[in-house]
């Protein structure tokens, strides 16, 4: 049995390995390791029963050397501030990376969202942005979505801000619905940004897409979009995707010989992820145990899940076959299973670029709503492409000429980039 993984030790520890590689000042490593800001607090929602509930909710920015802190709003039972902290350290690593003028942040609130009323949930919402109101805002903090939140959710949060500000603020927040300051695209572009990195990891690789097979596990929009995105952009085959299902709590993998039908399954998923089993059954589907998808004959693994899911224990049930490991989750893979893939030459396109796609088309809506001028969805993501090409390629780049590791080679290059900027804005001569 594998031990609890904590995401932000895990997160410092890939830290620490680059940060001696690039012989970081040890200072300078020191301020990089934690976030700058972190909040915590109450928020108390009358219930649909009558009764007061009191929720916690987190709020932490790592870094804004380099822009506004950027980074969503996670609704999950088992939230940590850990948790929170690690997603805003790779939030900043992830906006470097991809080279968009924005620092890293990470927000949650303590909640099972399927267990409330769509009231309840929008009380909860704007009841953690009347907390942050001042601590947020375009030009210092945007929230976006993450997991167990919606676009939905986005606009009633805009809508508090802006109540709160007294002036029509969309910027505060990305993710938002389409008509309500929501960009086309968006929904897209984290799945279709992990299948553009693919396309060039297989380009580098020679590998031929059309005659490749990918396991991904996860079928939230993340997992969706990449397996549409493997078929009908890379032209493969999806052997399997791996689903959460609230009603029995428990994951469950579902495969067909022939590959999935990912719009198919799209078409019978509700808006938390959980895929309808009699549907599923009835069309053919085999259901297995929620870790099955990691033992599939495939080419390519896509975790696009949760963190710490593919570990010591996980990898060894992993095919000969796999070549290629795509991030899509944040930070799927432990230092242990990182080992293992440096010892079976598998080559990973590390989280923070593999699923930058999402934060990057997010900078695209805080351009529109500034500009209050909106981009067709061919304009979206063909700026998508052009900017996840040039981050893969330039991080490729950073592992040919150090020889080093993708994820080290990542983090080289972000690193570099923030403590940039950070010298030039004198952050480094006598402290700020």
């Amino acid at each position: 049995m594998a031990e609890q993984i904590n995401p932000f030790e895990m997160a410092q520890k890939q830290f620490d390995a680059v940060a001696k590689q690039l012989k970081l000042d040890p200072g300078v490593a020191e301020v990089l390791r934690w976030p700058m800001r972190e909040y915590a607090f109450r928020i108390p929602v009358r219930m649909d029963d009558g009764s007061l509930k009191v929720f916690q909710g987190f709020r932490v920015q790592h870094n804004d050397a380099r822009g506004p802190n950027k980074g969503g709003i996670r609704f999950a039972s088992d939230e940590t501030l850990d948790t929170v902290r690690a997603l805003a350290t790779w939030m900043t690593w992830k906006c470097a990376v991809a080279d968009i003028p924005l620092g890293g942040g990470k927000g949650g609130i303590i909640v099972d969202p399927s267990t409330l009323s769509t009231r309840e949930k929008e009380e909860l919402c704007r009841g953690w942005v009347r907390a942050m109101w001042r601590n947020i805002g375009p030009r210092n903090d945007v929230p976006a979505p993450d997991v167990g939140t919606t676009p939905q959710m986005m606009g009633w949060m805009m809508d508090e801000y802006s109540r709160l500000v007294g002036q029509y603020t969309p910027g505060v927040v990305t993710g938002k619905p389409l008509g309500g300051g929501g960009s086309l695209g968006r929904t897209e572009a984290t799945g279709y940004g992990v299948i553009y990195t693919v396309r060039e990891a297989m380009k580098h690789l020679k590998m031929d897409s059309k005659k490749s097979v990918a396991a991904i596990q996860g079928f939230g929009n993340v997992a969706q979009y990449a397996a549409i995105g493997f078929v009908e952009i890379l032209g493969g085959k999806v052997a399997c995707v791996s689903c959460y299902d609230r009603h029995e709590k428990k994951a469950f993998t579902y495969s067909r010989k022939d590959g999935i039908d990912p719009r198919f399954l799209l078409s019978i998923v509700d808006e938390y992820g959980t895929i309808d089993k009699k549907k599923a059954q009835d069309a053919g589907y085999i259901i297995e145990d929620g870790d099955a998808w990691i033992t599939k004959e495939a080419d390519v693994l896509i975790p696009a899940a949760k963190e710490g899911t593919v570990n010591a224990d996980t990898t060894k049930k992993m095919s000969s076959r796999v070549k290629l490991v795509a991030e899509g989750a944040n930070g799927p893979s432990t230092p242990e299973a990182d080992e293992f893939f440096k010892k079976n030459n598998i080559f990973v396109i590390p989280d923070f670029l593999c699923n930058a796609g999402g934060v990057t088309t997010s900078y695209f809506e805080s351009v529109q709503n500034d500009m209050n001028f909106y981009w067709t969805k061919d304009e979206v993501l063909e700026k998508l492409d052009t900017k996840m090409t040039q981050a893969f390629n330039d991080v490729l780049d950073m592992a040919v000429k150090e020889k080093v590791y993708m994820r080290d080679a990542a983090y080289m290059v972000a690193i570099s980039r923030v403590v940039k900027a950070m010298e030039l804005r004198g952050w480094l001569n006598a402290g700020w």
